[in-house]
């Protein structure tokens, strides 16, 4: 662009020089023809003068401005005016000036040939004054023709300007897109645990650059990662050893190898075995979120029936919720136009089964579960509802963190509360992390109990 503007004002100065130095001629000629004019005036003024006269004097204005007319002659003729011929005019010039020489004859006769001769230098001046303004005008034109061909060059040369900026602009943005897309893909695996494959970016240095420090932030929390689990390992298995001793001993105790225990010993006995077991399971709860939080970092993406996927998981608990007398639905929004989603089905089932599981254990005799499948523009959502109790508002926010129980327990059927772990949301929680997506706790809607929804962005195909 700054090189075709560049073109186009020099090109415009060159015209102006042009313009210029055509105005400029253009005033030197029209002057030359004003000084014509009156000097042939003068001459003829002069010439019937002094026929009637006959004074030197006014023969001598004759000659003078012959003269001076003579010289506006050549200097037209040197402007290459095509009338202006200095033969003819110095002709017709001399044969005036024969005319007022001719003594003796007739002054009537002489003074109507002088008459004569004039008219036809008129003549000529007005042809000389035609060729000058065709002249102008031809000179005008040719400059106007060459303003008209500079602007048409100007213009096809700013367009391509302009189409080389696009094609490089294009070329540019194809060269950053393909990059950034792969630094897109590196963030998203990353926010989706995917801490195996090495970053390697390749583009512009600033993109290398990019590339290199998303890598040392995959090896720093692959290294977290690994210290994590390699740390619940330990911990878990230096507290399975002395647990697994002490759980003996209570069972000695219970057995009365050391001897018979009073009422009050078996109490304590009791407790210890209770309190045993608890601690058991809550190591292998552990265990267990570990192993689901070290699944999560391997997703393997599959296009999945997500409909048929809910109906197999279904139909594994329909003993537990047949037992209850519930009702479990699946609903598609919009009807059946839920697509197969690029999803972990192993892993994701998993999840589901847990949220199922957990609606089964709250949900009141005879209730109801529904599911319901939806795409937006986003991805894929998956919601949940039962008509049991719910999660009271100040627990929503705390309900996924490991561990963690709520106030409110289902009971079994002697009307006691069965304590869940907490671990099962949590695994839940870990799993749709992994697949880039978010489990809410939804407020509580008239007519159900606890509502979850799944939301997981770019399931699908584009």
């Amino acid at each position: 662009m700054a090189a075709a503007s560049l073109r186009g004002l020099g090109a415009l100065q060159a015209l102006l020089d042009r313009s210029q130095e055509g105005a400029r001629q253009a005033l030197q000629l029209n002057a030359n023809l004003e000084r014509l004019g009156e000097q042939t005036q003068t001459m003829e003024r002069a010439a019937r003068q002094y026929l009637v006269l006959g004074d030197r004097a006014l023969r001598d204005n004759f000659e003078r401005a012959a003269a001076e007319a003579m010289r506006q002659v050549r200097a037209l003729a040197a402007a290459r005016v095509p009338g202006a011929r200095p033969a003819a005019w110095k002709a017709q010039t001399d044969e005036v000036a024969r005319l007022l020489d001719g003594a003796g004859s007739d002054p009537f006769s002489r003074d109507a040939q002088v008459s004569q001769a004039f008219r036809e230098l008129a003549q000529q001046s007005r042809q000389i004054a035609e060729q000058v303004r065709a002249l102008t005008e031809a000179r005008n034109d040719d400059l106007q023709a060459q303003l008209d061909a500079g602007r048409s060059a100007w213009v096809r040369q700013a367009a391509g300007a302009v189409a080389l900026a696009v094609l490089l602009a294009l070329a540019l943005a194809l060269a950053l897109a393909r990059p950034l897309r792969r630094v897109e893909r590196a963030i998203v695996g990353l926010g989706e645990n995917r801490l195996d494959a090495r970053i390697d970016i390749q583009g512009p240095s600033d993109v290398r650059q990019i590339g290199r420090r998303l890598d040392a932030l995959r090896q720093r929390l692959a290294e977290a990662d690994e210290d994590k689990s390699r740390f619940l390992r330990h911990v878990s298995h230096e507290l399975k050893t002395p647990l697994a001793a002490l759980r003996e001993g209570v069972a000695l105790l219970n057995d009365g190898v050391t001897g018979p225990l009073s009422p009050t010993q078996q109490e304590v006995a009791r407790i210890l075995a209770d309190n045993t077991a608890t601690l058991q399971r809550r190591i292998e709860d552990l265990l267990r979120f570990n192993a689901a939080a070290f699944a999560a970092q391997r997703v393997v993406r599959r296009p999945t029936d997500i409909v048929a996927l809910l109906r197999r998981l279904i139909d594994e608990q329909q003993l537990q919720w047949r037992a209850a007398g519930l009702q479990v639905e699946i609903r598609t929004l919009p009807a059946g136009a839920v697509p197969k989603p690029e999803i972990d089905a192993e892993l994701l089932g998993t999840a589901l089964s847990n949220l199922l599981s957990n609606a089964i254990r709250y949900s009141p005799q005879g209730g109801r579960i529904d599911w319901q499948l939806q795409r937006d523009a986003d991805g894929l959502v998956i919601e949940i509802a039962d008509q049991g109790p719910g999660v009271p508002e100040a627990e929503r926010e705390r309900i996924f963190e490991p561990f963690f129980r709520g106030q409110q327990q289902p009971a079994d059927a002697g009307g006691k509360a069965l304590a869940g772990t907490g671990i099962g949301l949590s695994i839940v929680a870990e799993t749709v992390a992994a697949h880039g997506g978010r489990i809410l706790c939804l407020p509580h809607d008239p007519g159900f109990g606890a509502r979850f929804r799944i939301e997981l962005p770019h399931v699908f195909a584009s």
